[in-house]
């Protein structure tokens, strides 16, 4: 079977199961699943029942697709995302991204956990991303094009400037410090040497991770508007080189939980009136 034969397949099986109609979809990555909790009369789906579904095997992603609301707003949120270093093609990977085209979603919010490269960073701050640098060795558009999008997709705009501004907005009403930055997405699984995050960030990035950059690529060739948000969970690339660990990670990412979920449920109201 072909890839866009199980995407409409997948897609199918999801539409008979689904009792809403959500436009906007959020990605909730390292330490961010808790977000879930908030979305109420929800209907899940472990990813392990969805037709063709890769399943995530990463510590802190538990792995299930969610339909409900969210700040009262019909939402779809993956709760657990798939990465390259798995193991999985990038078709595999940006799968659940061609899914959320042929269900309708319109807007796709995306988070994940980042090492700060930028001086002015410190752990638990929330960087706003406004452009990436795609340093994967896979691109998701290779192949065969699929027909939603041009074969050569623009990319000057990857992150809806109009969502960015919004969330600018939100932090002043509401008291939240943000920072902005250029994420840069590696393959992974190890985390960057001293070096590596000094070339990084000569190259001209703030912050690196190991996901959300095919992600974005396929849904802006699908014409999903994206707005992508880090969590700075370590810091590298300055004077002293600083050991760590996943779980040291997942804590920073749970520190920001509260101002994640604040500025998530304001955005995503106010995405569907726009």
């Amino acid at each position: 079977m072909t890839m866009y034969k199980k995407i409409q397949e997948t897609a199918s099986w999801l539409k008979e199961r689904m009792t809403t109609h959500p436009t906007t979809c959020i990605v909730l990555g390292t330490g961010l699943g808790q977000l879930a909790a908030e979305i109420t009369d929800s209907t899940e789906f472990p990813y392990s029942e969805i037709p063709n579904f890769p399943v995530s095997t990463v510590e802190g992603h538990a792995g299930k697709l969610i339909f409900g609301k969210l700040g009262g707003v019909d939402i779809m949120a993956m709760q657990g995302r798939f990465h390259y270093y798995e193991g999985y093609s990038m078709k595999e990977v940006t799968f659940p991204v061609r899914i959320m085209y042929e269900l309708g979603i319109k807007t796709l919010f995306v988070s994940n956990a980042a090492g700060g490269m930028n001086p002015k960073f410190k752990i638990g701050d929330v960087m706003i991303i406004t452009d990436h640098i795609n340093f994967f060795p896979e691109h998701p558009l290779n192949g065969p094009n699929f027909p939603t999008g041009p074969r050569f997709p623009d990319m000057h705009e990857p992150y809806d400037l109009s969502l960015v501004a919004e969330a600018d907005a939100i932090a002043r009403e509401r008291g939240i410090h943000l920072q902005h930055g250029v994420y840069v997405g590696v393959q992974g699984p190890t985390f960057e040497t001293p070096a590596e995050y000094r070339m990084y960030h000569i190259l001209g990035g703030d912050a690196v991770g190991m996901s959300t950059v095919p992600e974005v690529i396929v849904a802006h060739h699908c014409g999903i508007r994206t707005f992508g948000v880090s969590i700075i969970t370590d810091l590298g690339g300055f004077d002293e080189a600083v050991e760590v660990s996943h779980e040291e990670v997942q804590q920073a990412a749970n520190m920001a939980q509260p101002i994640m979920t604040e500025l998530m449920k304001e955005m995503i109201k106010r995405a569907e009136k726009s």
